[in-house]
């Protein structure tokens, strides 16, 4: 066997076995700092029930302005004129 040959592949399963150490001790890292994360206990639909209004009507609480109210406004705020 060529050792050119021999050499790459002995250089290949080192490289191939450190993926795999480095991938298990990883896994074992990231599992351990997990262990106390729970998800949290809060459902969207317990509590205060929504209005659904809004849904309804198709109406949404924001407001379209054109591009030249938007940059008045911003050049108003550069300036200091408000906030």
């Amino acid at each position: 066997m060529n050792p050119a040959v021999a050499f790459t592949l002995i250089l290949l399963s080192l490289m191939i076995g450190s993926g795999v150490v480095s991938a298990s001790w990883g896994f074992t890292l990231g599992r351990q700092a997990l262990t106390g994360v729970r998800q949290p206990e809060a459902r969207p639909s317990s509590g205060t029930p929504v209005s659904r209004e809004g849904a309804t009507t198709g109406q949404g609480s924001f407001i379209l302005l054109s591009e030249d109210e938007i940059l008045q406004q911003v050049q108003a705020r550069i300036s200091g004129g408000g906030q």
